[in-house]
C-alpha cells in the first residue's frame, strides 16, 4: 500500500475512534472528579456523569456530527463506506438540533437531562442497527461503519446506567 493511501487510512481510523472517546473521556472526567459544565455544589457522581455526557458525546459530537454530515458530507459518507444523498444532510440538521439540546440539558436541572437522552438514544441505537444491518448485507466493515458502533451503543447504555443510578 502506498505511503500516502496508509497515512489516509490511518487519519479514516482515528476519525472513525473519535465518537467512542468521547463518551470514555466522559467517564474519565468524571472518575476524575472534573467539574462539568452546569455543575452545581450538590451534584453526585452520577449528576456529574449525566453533565459530561448531556455535554461532550452529546452535545460536542452531535455538533460536530452535524459539521461532518454537511459540510463534509462527501468525505464523511466515504468514511462510512457510502455515497453522499439528501438524507445525510438529513442526519447532519438532527444532530445539529441533537447537539444543541444535549448542551443545553447539561446546564438545566435533570428534569431536561431525560427528554434529551431519550430522543439520542433512540437515534443512535436505531443507527447502530443500521450500521449492523450493512455489515452483514454490504459486507460494509469501514472504520466509519463499524467503530461508530462504540459511540451508538456506549452513550445510550451510559444514559441507561445513570437513569438507573438516578432514580
Amino acid at each position: 500500500m502506498p505511503r500516502n493511501r496508509r497515512r489516509w487510512a490511518y487519519v479514516h481510523l482515528v476519525t472513525a475512534a473519535i465518537p467512542g472517546l468521547t463518551v470514555v473521556l466522559a467517564w474519565v472526567f468524571t472518575l476524575l472528579g472534573w467539574s462539568s459544565v452546569g455543575a452545581e455544589a450538590s451534584d453526585t457522581f452520577s449528576d456529574s456523569a449525566m453533565r459530561w455526557m448531556l455535554f461532550l458525546p452529546g452535545g460536542i459530537m452531535f455538533l460536530v456530527s452535524a459539521f461532518m454530515h454537511t459540510v463534509l458530507a462527501r468525505r464523511t459518507a466515504a468514511q462510512i463506506g457510502w455515497t453522499t444523498n439528501g438524507f445525510q444532510y438529513e442526519i447532519g440538521f438532527v444532530s445539529l438540533g441533537l447537539g444543541l439540546a444535549g448542551i443545553v440539558a447539561a446546564n438545566s436541572d435533570s428534569g431536561a437531562w431525560w427528554p434529551i437522552a431519550i430522543a439520542q438514544g433512540v437515534f443512535l441505537v436505531l443507527a447502530a442497527v443500521n450500521h449492523v444491518i450493512d455489515m452483514k448485507r454490504s459486507r460494509n466493515m469501514s472504520p466509519g461503519n463499524t467503530l461508530i458502533l462504540i459511540y451508538d451503543i456506549g452513550l445510550p447504555l451510559s444514559y441507561l446506567a445513570l437513569w438507573w443510578s438516578l432514580a
